[in-house]
């Protein structure tokens, strides 16, 4: 089978690490791809946002499978694209996707369909939006409706605040995708990630992790595209994930398929767990990025005929997927200022020494090769270091043992990755 991944960054590297382990595979490709992926499939420097690109190479390639990493292409309707030329996509159709792209068209979909989650508020008015603050009580919860790189949610305790954030949101915070916004009752609990496969019919559920949006330490400070994850989290009791499954993940899955749009790929459910059970805080419409880490190296055999379900149908035929007992556990390494203003170029040492340790792969989000063959340092967040091991305290101790022969002055990591769950094992 020939696949083609899109995409760039670490979620992309852990797919392509993963899918080139079937005995199904013949060709593997990636778009863009990065030097790390290059590794391991042929590279075609195709951007994530030049959809008729994809699809000629998709063709021209002969791909049998587009497994589609990113988000952004599928809002804006790469898989429709892919299907219309008859090629086979792990992903769904944009008006599918509009359960990421949209909060607003998100958070009416789950009243339709009586998917528990926070009450809310959809405002692109800001005197409407600030009177709405008089129904609810702090904290605060504001929301960009548009895609925001995972950054697009704030939370503040003061009426004043929130009423100069609902200013900055439509004053273009967030550029187009803060032009609507959602203010939500604040979820009291703990919040855990929740993956399913489906193929337009079949819901399969397919791993939990817990994740650290937060860049500091206690998980305080602001919010990021993730700082680390780990799987199993000790809260996604089976109890709790066929909860999940029945009420929250399938009716959404049914209701997209009754809305004449058959959802088709991943389903990533971010779920706060409640006194009164799980609550839908969001979904997304692809792998989380970096639980995709966690989830990958956990996952037992092959993905590959799991993937090609999904995206042709027979997910009901298929065994349920078969879980590694070892957990795992993946630390993001940032560069210095990350989220916010940061320096790109500086030069990373020991990452062959890291990848060496057993139980170790660091998959690389960000980062590009110089004149000399150097790792240097690309993006935001830039190498998630990644470990399984018998315990979890086991696999944390390997991941820092990794961290800590990687030579970058210039990069940071948070050092409690797993806290809760470490503290209560």
């Amino acid at each position: 089978m020939k696949v083609l991944v899109i995409g760039s960054g670490g979620r992309e590297h852990a797919l392509a690490w993963k899918i080139s382990q079937s005995p199904l595979l013949t060709e593997l490709h990636a778009a863009p791809g990065s030097p790390a992926i290059a590794t391991l499939a042929t590279c075609h420097g195709v951007p994530v946002s030049d959809l008729d690109g994809l699809v000629d190479l998709a063709r021209q390639a002969a791909i049998d499978l587009v497994v589609v990493g990113p988000e952004n292409p599928l809002c804006d309707g790469l898989a429709d694209r892919l299907n219309a030329a008859g090629i086979a996509v792990f992903g769904p159709s944009e008006k599918a996707a509009r359960l990421e792209g949209s909060k607003a068209f998100a958070k009416d979909f789950y009243a339709r369909h009586n998917v528990p989650t926070a009450r809310y508020g959809t405002f692109s008015d800001a005197a409407e939006a600030k009177a709405f603050l008089d129904t609810m009580t702090p904290p605060y919860v504001l929301k960009a409706d548009g895609l925001a790189a995972g950054k697009g949610v704030v939370i503040v305790e003061s009426r004043s605040d929130a009423e100069e954030e609902i200013d900055a949101f439509l004053s273009g915070k967030f550029g187009e995708a803060s032009q609507t916004l959602v203010i939500e009752e604040f979820m009291s609990g703990e919040e855990v990630s929740i993956f399913a496969l489906c193929d337009g019919d079949t819901v399969m559920f397919c791993g939990a992790a817990q994740d650290h949006k937060r860049v500091g330490e206690g998980d305080t400070g602001l919010n990021t595209g993730g700082m680390g994850a780990y799987s199993p989290a000790p809260i996604a009791t089976p109890e709790l994930i066929e909860a999940a499954m029945q009420t929250i993940i399938e009716p959404v899955a049914r209701g997209l398929a009754a809305e004449g749009t058959p959802f088709r790929g991943v389903l990533f459910a971010g779920l706060m767990v409640t006194p009164d059970g799980p609550k839908t805080v969001e979904f997304n419409i692809r792998f989380g990025d970096p639980e995709c880490q966690v989830v990958m190296t956990r996952l037992a055999g092959d993905i590959l005929p799991y993937l090609k379900a999904c995206a042709s149908g027979g997910l009901a035929e298929l065994e349920p997927v078969n879980w590694s007992p070892d957990p795992a556990m993946t630390v993001v390494m940032a560069a210095n200022g990350y989220p916010g203003s940061y320096q790109k170029g500086s030069v990373i040492g020991g990452v062959d020494d890291a990848n060496a340790m057993q139980g170790v792969v660091v998959f690389e989000a960000g980062t590009a090769r110089d004149e000399a063959g150097q790792r240097t340092a690309s993006g935001g967040r830039v190498l998630n270091v990644t470990a399984t091991g018998e315990s979890l305290h086991y696999a944390a101790d390997r991941a820092y043992a990794a961290i800590d022969l990687i030579d970058w002055p210039d990069g940071f990591c948070r050092r409690d990755i797993g806290w809760r769950a470490l503290k209560t094992h």
